[in-house]
């Protein structure tokens, strides 16, 4: 490249989207309250009217989206005995990427007796997306969290499907320092082909889990008992003193509203309003 020209790729790079969240809440007189916030970019968390003794959390990605060559990095540490609910302002859209894959990082800590619980709304990824992302959990023994991710492959509402793109999910989860949950999805190149697969999704555009700790078969009755009305494909099992449940459905909206059904009954805080508009 000849001196003072710059290249169309240095152009694209030069115009990501990078975004950085960290922070931390404590326990202070009876009451989880924020102590430290770094906040750079285009992400931002903000904090509603504080609660007698938990506290909500809501991110806000200014920038519209996130498209090839973003990166979004989230750091959450929740202290012992904190109460802490995350949730997001709306929908997150990935966008079709001309090459880079976009980046998205998490990591969530809680202390001892500590409550933590992760309730983003969905995530939708459109024809010819490319993101990776990567959820990392350390909790303490004593700790409990409630997280769940949708996932919605095109919007179906909008006639718009996924044909084809990238999608890579990391989860690693430990307690007390030990790995209990690791699990990587990753579908890349013909993805409606891939989900079209009986194995796979049967034709389903929509995914979700909901990790659930500590979880037991109790948990998980509780959980079936909620299923019975749910018009998704939905299963849920425990180990490790862990509960998962995941659904699977052709209608990103009735995947959503069973979510619900399921948050509802395994939620000590209750969902957050932004779930309920």
């Amino acid at each position: 490249m000849q001196s003072g020209i710059i290249s169309s790729a240095d152009t694209f790079s030069a115009n990501r989207a990078v975004g950085t969240v960290k922070f931390d809440v404590h326990l202070k007189d009876g009451a989880t309250r924020r102590r430290e916030l770094h906040e750079s970019g285009s992400l931002r968390v903000r904090f509603p009217s504080p609660e007698q003794k938990g506290l909500s959390a809501v991110f806000v990605n200014t920038a519209g989206g996130v498209a090839g060559g973003d990166r979004f990095d989230i750091d959450i540490a929740a202290a012992d005995g904190a109460h802490l609910t995350v949730t997001t302002a709306a929908a997150e859209k990935v966008y079709r990427s001309h090459g880079p894959e976009a980046q998205v990082n998490i990591a969530l800590r809680a202390g001892a007796d500590a409550r933590l619980a992760w309730l983003p709304q969905e995530t939708i990824v459109f024809d010819r997306a490319r993101v990776a992302r990567r959820i990392d959990i350390d909790l303490s023994p004593t700790a409990s969290l409630l997280l769940c991710e949708i996932v919605v492959f095109g919007r179906a509402a909008m006639g718009e499907t996924m044909t084809n793109g990238s999608f890579i999910d990391r989860w690693r989860m430990r307690i007390g320092g030990k790995l209990v949950f690791a699990e990587t999805v990753r579908l890349d190149g013909d993805i409606a082909g891939k989900l079209a697969g009986r194995a796979v999704a049967n034709g389903g555009v929509a995914i979700g889990t909901a990790l659930i700790v500590p979880g037991d078969e109790a948990i998980v009755e509780r959980v079936r008992e909620a299923s019975e009305a749910c018009g998704a494909e939905v299963g849920i099992s425990a180990w490790n003193g862990f509960a998962i449940a995941r659904f699977c459905a052709q209608d990103a909206a009735k995947l959503r509203t069973d979510m619900m059904k399921v948050l509802e009954r395994v939620s000590p805080s209750g969902l957050p309003r932004l779930w309920l508009n």
